[in-house]
């Protein structure tokens, strides 16, 4: 879609308030917001596919995230030589196989009903499937991993060139979104938001407690970048200061690339039939199931698709961060943050998502600053009035945020409940061509 004169306004507006932030916090740290920006332009572009094109509420944004990095980790890391040299490969190769033999069990008892087994009968052996199989694969995964936790730490990294790893995020995360679409995507919004907020917990405590596979809290560090980092330009004589903007301004080149990528085909997407097709289902399941769509099989596609989106921009997180900390992770930051930037920039249009992502990470982290500003100076008045300096003022500011971000979310809801870029539809009339009707 093409944006229009109030998109172009508003992006106008922006690039001026970000030149003014580059102006007053210097091109490093601006370089520095921006990155962050792309990545979450990212996020936000796929909570709008799944939320803005097909209104599903989806809140395990951060396990998305999480798994986005840990996945990102594996491929892209160094190698780790103690876990090769040790019997950790062959342990976890008979964890595969029990894994392998588990699911195949299950399979088999699944198709039971072929060999005239059915009803409780039928339920039954499953149970009784999934029952062996656990036992069967914890029996070789536990001595694994106490294995390896106990000679090599963790298994490491492939060391493949950091790209890869972005793509292999989006594929794992795919196949995890899919498992958890075919069993939530029957509830309705109240009860899928709860779902998911329950499965994005469970995916937390995976990478935060498996300390074989992700090293658990005790972090990674650091991750390799796919540009040459500023150690890198510092050898050949850049000077330090030039040398982190030039090593970021590389990074954003490559997260630009990527996103634009993204934003270009989910655009001409939502433009065309197949977008027309999850408008209608969004707008109204019943009629679009009665016109022969597959409402949950498209659902589905829309939730793996924005998932996908949301894997690729963590692991674009965790390599410019170059550390993955799973106690990092916290909801207000890596879900409650994102659907801030997609209702304020406004659902259902890739231009909002994208406006909102920019303009409300910007306010989350200057937000700190100023309230610092604000509360240095109105300390040193109470002090001089004889009422005492405010205490805590660091704390106080990095608190400020949510209350900074709160009132943000209210105003925008009240001026604005469409977001500052509202969803436009193109509808076709036979009689009258071709008209824009706001959603």
């Amino acid at each position: 879609m093409i944006p229009d004169r109030r998109t172009l306004y508003a992006f106008a507006a922006l690039i001026v308030f970000v030149t003014l932030v580059g102006v007053w916090q210097g091109p490093a740290n601006v370089s520095l917001l921006i990155a962050h920006t792309l990545a979450y332009s990212l996020i936000a572009l796929g909570l709008n596919i799944q939320f803005g094109y097909g209104g599903l509420f989806n809140f395990a944004i951060m396990g998305f995230l999480m798994v986005g990095g840990a996945t990102n980790v594996f491929f892209s890391f160094p190698i780790n030589p103690d876990f090769w040299a040790s019997d950790g490969p062959m342990l976890l190769g008979r964890a595969l196989l029990a894994f392998v033999a588990g699911a195949l069990l299950v399979l088999g008892a699944r198709r039971l009903d072929r060999f005239g087994i059915k009803g409780k009968a039928r339920g039954i052996a499953i149970g009784i499937a999934w029952f062996v199989a656990y036992l069967v694969y914890r029996s070789q995964i536990d001595p694994a991993a106490a294995y390896i936790e106990s000679t090599s730490g963790w298994i490491g990294g492939l060391g493949l060139y950091p790209v890869i790893g972005w793509a292999m995020a989006g594929v794992v995360v795919a196949f995890i979104a899919r498992i958890i679409g075919k069993i939530t995507l029957g509830l309705r919004s109240d009860y899928l938001a709860i779902a998911t907020i329950g499965i994005s917990e469970i995916l937390r405590s995976f990478v935060k407690n498996m300390d074989w596979l992700t090293r658990g809290t005790l972090a990674v560090s650091p991750v390799p970048w796919p540009v040459p980092q500023p150690q890198n330009l510092q050898a050949v004589g850049v000077s330090i200061d030039d040398s982190f903007v030039y090593a970021r301004l590389g990074f954003i080149l490559l997260l630009a690339v990527v996103f634009v990528a993204a934003f270009v085909l989910v655009n001409r997407a939502y433009g065309g039939p197949w977008g027309r097709m999850m408008r209608a289902i969004r707008d109204n399941h019943v009629a679009a199931e009665a016109m022969g769509k597959n409402v949950r099989v498209r659902q589905l596609e829309l939730f793996v698709l924005g998932s996908i989106l949301m894997g690729i921009g963590g692991a674009m997180l965790v390599t410019f961060s170059q550390i993955l900390d799973p106690s990092g992770y916290q909801p207000i930051n890596h879900t409650f943050l994102v659907w801030v930037m997609v209702i304020v920039g406004g659902a259902g249009n890739n231009w909002g998502a994208v406006l909102g992502a920019v303009l409300i990470y910007f306010i989350w982290i200057l937000s700190d600053p100023l309230a610092q500003f604000l509360f240095l100076n109105l300390s040193r008045w109470t002090e001089a009035i004889g009422w005492g300096a405010i205490p805590e003022i660091d704390s106080r500011s990095l608190q400020m945020r949510v209350f900074v971000l709160g009132l943000v979310i209210s105003i925008a809801l009240r001026y604005a409940p469409q977001g500052l870029i509202p969803e436009i539809v193109h509808k076709h009339h036979p009689e009258l061509g071709h008209k824009k009707a706001g959603a």
